[in-house]
């Protein structure tokens, strides 16, 4: 079969979905129908993620169980810490986390006497509460330390804090990251959610589903962005630098970090959130020369590239608010992955509900009917 061959497949739809629509145009992100700004006033994560995954708010009572049963499972077998301890400290987080998330499989395989729905339900709960705990486990570990455990008495966002850096976090600052949570848990198909959906078509298991998706955002085209913009905003180290930095780098024609889209073609509503919640962190906790750099960055990239259509996205404000919470920046993937395996496993449900296995065509373009050379008779060129 052949036909018309489109690199990236950009614009070529490879599944149906209810789960997030995305306006590009006119800068309109919502989940399940709700904008995204809603829920970063009103919601929670947790909230937000039952949201992804049902299909529906939950009224209260089916919230206080699902947020009771996130709690209860949010610690790991000893033989996972075990195996964590084993990891250099030197590797790269993403890989250990994506080591500890396919464990997770061996631990939990699905037992004769559980239906389909119960083993997909359970399956949820384990992955939305260990991954946290496994990123930071990791991180206390590689420092040398014991892991912290939970605490039961602190929420989803807060809870992730302490672990990471051993202080119960203040209760604005805890809200803020959980709000970022949500700014990050769904986005349409994007690289590693269609890798969950491969995955997820062959009826692979849902800790191997998850994996696939987290190896993906591990590549440097798809996650890393707010790291690579902290990076770029100490590099530049003045406002005064900023003018030239960024008309030198358009020169070379390179990519300035965090601006622009493939998608949006006007600000991204989730940077106008995240540039705010940038602005309340450090007015309440402290200033940061980064980010008079940063809204300096936007000032000039807006007036030499607006024109385009390139403006801040959501990876441009979020290191700025991360690395103010203490959360260090070779984390920022692994903690884009606690938000985004909601979403990834809202396309594994629905994906389940029509299950047909990916088998897209290629278009050849190598040689045919090439005669065989036996060994003896060749050599080089």
């Amino acid at each position: 079969m052949s036909g018309e061959y489109v690199p990236g497949l950009e614009g070529v739809p490879a599944t149906r979905s209810n789960i997030s629509f995305v306006d590009g145009k006119n800068g309109i992100l919502e989940y399940r129908g709700i904008p995204i700004e809603q829920l970063a006033e009103s919601s929670t994560f947790l909230e937000t993620a039952f949201l992804l995954i049902f299909a529906h708010l939950p009224i209260k009572d089916e919230l206080l169980a699902f947020e009771a049963e996130i709690l209860s499972h949010r610690r790991v077998k000893y033989r996972i810490r075990d195996m964590i301890k084993s990891f250099p400290e030197g590797g790269r987080p993403m890989v250990a986390l994506q080591a500890c998330i396919a464990a997770l499989g061996l631990f939990y395989p699905i037992s004769r006497d559980m239906s389909k729905e119960e083993y997909a339900y359970n399956s949820t709960i384990r992955l939305l509460s260990k991954v946290p705990t496994m990123v930071a486990t990791f991180h206390q570990m590689r420092l040398g330390n014991d892991p912290i455990p939970p605490r039961d008495d602190l929420g989803h966002a807060g809870n992730f804090l302490y672990m990471l850096t051993g202080r119960e976090p203040d209760p604005r600052a805890a809200r803020i990251f959980d709000v970022c949570l949500m700014l990050h848990a769904e986005h349409t198909v994007n690289a590693s959610t269609f890798s969950a959906l491969v995955t997820a078509s062959t009826l692979a298991d849902p800790y191997t589903v998850i994996t696939s998706a987290a190896g993906t955002l591990s590549g440097p085209l798809h996650g890393g962005a707010n790291e690579e913009v902290i990076r770029m905003l100490k590099d530049i180290g003045t406002i005064e630098r900023v003018r030239p930095y960024i008309e030198e780098r358009l020169a070379r024609k390179e990519r300035i970090m965090g601006v622009g889209h493939r998608v949006y073609k006007v600000k991204d509503p989730r940077a106008k959130i995240l540039q705010n919640l940038a602005q309340e962190l450090f007015d309440r906790f402290g200033h940061s020369r980064l980010y008079d750099i940063a809204l300096e960055v936007e000032r000039v990239c807006d007036e030499l590239l607006g024109h385009r259509g390139i403006y801040p996205n959501v990876d441009f404000y979020s290191g700025l608010v991360y690395e103010k919470l203490g959360i260090p920046s070779d984390l920022f993937t692994p903690v884009f992955a606690i938000s985004r395996v909601a979403g990834w496993l809202a396309h594994w449900h629905e994906q389940l509900t029509d299950n047909r296995i990916f088998r897209p065509s290629q278009v050849y373009t190598g040689t045919r009917q090439v005669e065989y050379t036996p060994l003896s008779l060749r050599s080089y060129a």
